[in-house]
């Protein structure tokens, strides 16, 4: 080889390890941001448009550390362990599990949540609302009551409604099935208690109600039920069961009428708290956030195979009908 080659060779490649330091500074001095969450899913979406509407691209300004634990709570706890090795600047948590996992493993790092089932203060998870005071704020349903609102629906549905069959998060859900049990009671009308644990009990709970003559099942929220969505829509038909719930992604995917928050829009908003932090904010100084705007969603297609005759008013009311 001609030493005028040789040379060149040598500064290119002195030229490409300067680039790749270069690179290595750059990747060393961005935030990395975790995500621990169920799946990929509309909701994920969400947070990511989020991001990018305040200015984040991951691997630009940004290094996005997705973790989804499927329907494995064991994995929960291993990535919460992984994005705490990592030392994410944040951590974004969207379930239950996701948070309780993050918070046994650090105190120190910032978490931005976003659960329906959760009381933060009851769970000891902050101190209030106004000012959490720990390494934790967020998005948070926390409104049992929402379970009533749903028995009301049920009513308006099926009018001479006696019995109705109510699935809940046997792990997560007692409060709001509490809720719910006491505004039956109310109504006077007889509750079927479905707890359920695992993906094979929703066929188990879908065969009870149908045996009990139950006229309508109300599915509360959980991260478990989400994942099911599809599944829940396509027995709720096969059994004939009109089926109500809150979240409206189980209306979209075939059921009959959901009343709830727009989910999907509380991811988007997820994304304002990671940016705040990531500008300096602390997390016990961020109030935690609860919705405000709830959607009435129905499905036209799903009440004619069902053989109901929507109501008038509650067509009105809505905010969306799925032909």
């Amino acid at each position: 080889m001609r030493r005028r080659e040789f040379i060149g060779i040598c500064a290119l490649a002195e030229l490409g390890l300067q680039q790749y330091a270069s690179a290595q500074r750059i990747a060393e001095t961005i935030p990395r941001v975790g995500i621990l969450m169920g799946g990929r899913s509309e909701n994920s979406e969400a947070l990511i448009e989020g991001l990018h509407n305040a200015g984040y691209i991951d691997k630009q300004n940004v290094r996005l550390e997705m973790r989804f634990r499927s329907m494995s709570r064991d994995l929960a706890d291993e990535f919460a362990r992984e994005l705490t090795a990592l030392q994410c600047s944040v951590v974004f948590a969207a379930d239950p599990y996701a948070i309780g996992a993050m918070i046994k493993t650090t105190k120190t790092i910032p978490i931005i949540g976003l659960d329906l089932e959760t009381d933060p203060v009851a769970s000891g998870w902050a101190q209030s609302l106004a000012r959490p005071g720990t390494n934790l704020t967020g998005l948070f349903l926390d409104i049992p009551e929402l379970g009533g609102k749903l028995v009301d629906f049920a009513r308006d549905i099926v009018p001479s409604l006696s019995r109705l069959a109510v699935f809940w998060d046997a792990a997560v859900g007692e409060a709001q099935f509490r809720a719910t049990e006491a505004a039956a009671r109310t109504a006077g009308v007889i509750l079927e208690s479905m707890p359920i644990r695992e993906v094979g009990e929703i066929s188990d709970a879908f065969e009870r109600a149908a045996s009990r003559e139950s006229q309508c099942v109300i599915v509360l929220s959980s991260p478990f039920f989400f994942n099911q969505r599809s599944r829940i829509a396509d027995l709720a038909l096969q059994k004939r069961l009109p089926t109500i719930s809150l979240f409206t992604s189980i209306t979209r995917s075939g059921g009959l009428l959901a009343y709830g928050p727009n989910v999907p829009s509380m991811f988007m908003r997820a994304a304002s708290y990671i940016d705040r932090i990531l500008s300096g904010a602390k997390p016990g100084d961020l109030p935690i956030e609860r919705p405000s705007k709830f959607e009435l969603i129905m499905n036209r297609k799903t009440a004619k195979a069902l053989g109901l005759n929507m109501l008038q008013f509650l067509l009105a009311r809505a905010d969306e009908v799925i032909e």
